[in-house]
């Protein structure tokens, strides 16, 4: 029989690290309460939320990882970057992605990525709670079903996909 994994919505018990960009704090902030009201919603208790606030977007990799290492159990990154007159988006963009994948396979812990990458301001804000959602939420809730994902896998299992070494005893 085929064994299937499908996580469920549990917040209870867990600890969750939170890195938001302060660069465009007008939707950035939005996304924050999106992802704390997933996580409240579903029994994630506020005094086990540590929530850090970095310049940008490209800062939102690193400051996951020191999250990782103070102890959390899940993570939740959240940026916008909108789109301007030059080649820094691109760049931004590229680095954040490569940045977010490195946490996730080097700390073996869930990461949800509430990231916008849009062309206007308007598009950034319609997925900040607005007529296309709050991707913020999205993120949280992203984070949670990996969390009880894991808890179902063998522990052998995950700490394997935690990186080198992860796992050993000697």
């Amino acid at each position: 029989m085929v064994k299937v994994v499908q996580g469920a919505l549990r917040g209870q018990g867990k600890r969750f690290g939170i890195a938001v960009a302060r660069f465009n704090e007008v939707v950035t902030e939005r996304l924050l309460q999106g992802a704390l009201d997933a996580l409240r919603r579903h029994g994630g208790a506020d005094g086990a939320v540590t929530v850090v606030w970095v310049p940008g977007a490209f800062e939102l990799p690193t400051a996951c990882r020191w999250l990782a290492q103070a102890g959390v159990d899940a993570l939740v990154m959240l940026g916008a970057v909108v789109r301007g007159g030059t080649d820094h988006y691109d760049y931004v963009c590229s680095g954040v992605t490569d940045g977010a994948m490195r946490v996730g396979l080097d700390t073996g812990l869930p990461l949800g990525i509430g990231v916008l990458t849009c062309s206007e301001m308007e598009q950034a804000l319609a997925r900040a709670g607005g007529e296309h959602g709050n991707k913020g939420e999205d993120a949280a809730i992203a984070a949670l079903t990996m969390l009880d994902v894991r808890a179902q896998l063998p522990a052998s299992a995950t700490a394997r996909s935690a990186g080198p070494g992860a796992g050993r005893t000697g």
